[in-house]
């Protein structure tokens, strides 16, 4: 065993999961301060829904004709406002999976330049206070193969909204809303558990 390819991997490992500690408290963050810019565009749906749906001409309305026209106008205005914040929102996501990506990338190129010292029984060598090499890449991988699934879906779902699609505009919370998914966030928490000792250490 080359202990001091052991050791510089275990270096770069724990800075890797700093990072991904790190990441994983802002990016809820954010998500949190996309949750009420969701719930306005929802609302602003329903709004421009409510708008179309009104006659006009059999109410007192019909005196200023041009009335429904600049409402839906500023309606539209604000939806572009919203969307314009979320995807401020998304560019902030977009700087933390790019900042883990690398960090992951940084440690399976140290791994792959040094399988020669790092083998087999090195890498699923594991201690009590130590994770296996293995588990953790695996794990590491895991987590950002999440989140890049999470940036992607979420992208996706801004991108095809058109402010003159009501439909989606009005859908919008529940589909933000199932893009969640509870168990990648809490095998994300169980692998930060489980590396606790070890990047304490």
């Amino acid at each position: 065993m080359d202990q001091i390819g052991v050791s510089t991997c275990h270096q770069n490992l724990k800075q890797c999961f700093h990072t991904l500690e790190t990441n994983h408290k802002a990016w809820n963050s954010v998500l949190t301060e996309c949750t009420p810019l969701v719930s306005s565009l929802g609302n602003l749906g329903e709004q421009l829904r409510a708008l179309d749906n009104i006659q006009v001409g059999v109410t007192q309305l019909h005196h200023f004709p041009d009335l429904q026209e600049r409402l839906r106008f500023k309606l539209l205005q604000a939806v572009d406002v919203v969307l314009g914040k979320l995807t401020n929102k998304m560019d902030e996501l977009q700087k933390l999976l790019k900042t883990l990506s690398n960090q992951v990338s940084t440690v399976f190129q140290f791994y792959e330049q040094n399988t020669d010292t790092l083998d087999l029984a090195t890498c699923t060598l594991r201690s009590a206070t130590s994770p296996s090499i293995a588990d953790m890449l695996e794990w590491l991988q895991d987590a950002n193969s999440y989140y890049r699934q999470q940036f992607l879906r979420r992208k996706h779902l801004l991108q095809v909204l058109r402010p003159d699609d009501l439909s989606l505009v009005e859908e919008v919370p529940k589909r933000w809303e199932s893009v969640d998914s509870p168990d990648g966030e809490e095998h994300i928490s169980d692998t930060l558990s489980r590396v606790s000792f070890f990047v304490d250490s």
